[in-house]
């Protein structure tokens, strides 16, 4: 069994180098494995281990400047979600392209499971789903409007188009984990948005705490590991795999259908690739199952499988 901790923080990072190799090194010694951004806004990611060496990087982590307070969400995974352990520098730890959002600053009234219940039934709430569309395709709250968007980084676009449509509206957003939320509801402020909200903890809190009798939520959730989706009480979801070609989340019925083939289309990317490109996919997958063969795991699977 497999610790799974995704975690996110804002905070003030000076000298990314000096950070990152301290950190690179612990998780390596601890046999941790996953992906953990850093940028000068602060850190995110999600890792996988078993509990001592989770616990000895969130300790790490913690030490950091600003981080003492760090929140982050637990799961379990039966295989290892994870092939290797990447720390990476990045220009920001979730990509939106607005450098004068800053969560630190301010950010939307937070709501607990409970409380998001009640707000999104509310005639005066708008919700809105602030992931990416193939995220939203295999689950979303009901009622939620999806921007349909393909990178977050679309999302102030999409707003400046739209936000006629919510005048005199309360807005309620929600992301996976929280942390797209957190730049989200402080670009609205920015815009003289007044009542924003964001379910605080994201879906993967939802999940976890709200019975399923009660939930609004509908579908599976999807996470950016190896285990494709989750869904209530955190168990994994149908969406068990992703297509190793366009990497959208693939149910047991889309590997049925006969645009599938494995490793190089499904029926959501079956006209957006080249002869060429097929046959690059095709010799991968047959280098996959030659690694599968002797009892190994291709790397070319995790870079498929990253999105």
């Amino acid at each position: 069994m497999y610790i799974v901790a995704a975690l996110y923080h804002f905070t003030r990072f000076d000298d990314l180098a000096a950070i990152r190799g301290p950190l690179l090194a612990l998780a390596q010694a601890q046999g941790v494995k996953g992906t953990l951004l850093l940028a000068h806004e602060g850190i995110n990611g999600t890792i996988a281990g078993s509990r001592e060496g989770i616990d000895a990087v969130l300790a790490h982590v913690r030490a950091l400047p600003g981080c003492a307070d760090l929140d982050w969400k637990e799961s379990t995974a039966e295989e290892e979600p994870f092939l290797r352990m990447k720390v990476k520098l990045k220009k920001e730890i979730v990509t939106m392209g607005q450098p004068d959002v800053d969560p630190t600053a301010s950010v939307g009234n937070y709501c607990t499971p409970e409380e998001w219940n009640e707000l999104i039934q509310a005639p005066d709430v708008v919700v809105i789903d602030t992931r990416n569309d193939y995220e939203v395709d295999i689950g979303t709250f009901k009622g939620a409007v999806d921007p349909k968007t393909k990178t977050f980084r679309d999302f102030p676009k999409w707003w400046e188009e739209n936000r006629e449509r919510f005048h005199n509206k309360r807005v309620a957003m929600f992301c996976t984990g929280g942390i797209r939320c957190e730049k989200s509801t402080n670009y609205l402020i920015g815009q003289g948005v007044e009542d924003v909200y964001h379910l605080k903890g994201g879906i993967l809190k939802y999940l976890e705490e709200m019975p399923k009798e009660n939930s609004l939520w509908e579908g599976d959730c999807f996470v950016f590991d190896g285990r494709v989706a989750l869904t209530h009480g955190l168990e994994q979801g149908k969406h068990r795999e992703v297509c190793h070609a366009c990497r959208r989340p693939l149910a047991p019925e889309d590997r049925a259908r006969p645009e599938f083939e494995q490793g190089v289309q499904c029926h959501h990317c079956v006209g957006e690739y080249s002869p060429e490109d097929r046959a690059r996919f095709r010799e991968r997958e047959h280098q996959i199952q030659l690694a599968k063969a002797r009892g190994e795991r291709h790397i070319g699977r995790e870079e498929a499988s990253e999105v």
